[in-house]
């Protein structure tokens, strides 16, 4: 799979997340048929045209991305709840997509 056919995929992934829920950048991987290329899937969502919910992708552990203050609080709007420590409670949130 090239690239760009990878970055395509994680792209129309991420358009299915529903508000209220969350991926992670690990299941994008998967779900695009790359397993084990979670940075590459995160490397895709930097290019993200602006109308992607891409502020519902976290990290395998809950966390939201560095560098982006206004992640929580966009979460948060959509009522995903968070752990006491600051991460996604990842058992109530986590999207259970259909493969």
């Amino acid at each position: 799979m090239t690239a760009d056919r990878f970055t395509a995929e994680v792209l129309a992934i991420v358009a299915q997340v529903p508000a209220g829920r969350v991926a992670t950048y690990g299941r994008l991987a998967r779900l695009a048929g790359m397993p084990r290329r979670a940075r590459m899937a995160g490397r895709a969502l930097a290019a993200a045209p602006a109308h992607l919910p891409c502020h519902r992708v976290v990290d395998a552990s809950g966390r939201t991305a560095p560098g982006w203050p206004g992640q929580r609080a966009l979460l948060e709007a959509e009522g995903v709840p968070f752990l006491p420590c600051g991460r996604v409670d990842l058992k109530r949130a986590l999207w259970e997509e259909i493969e």
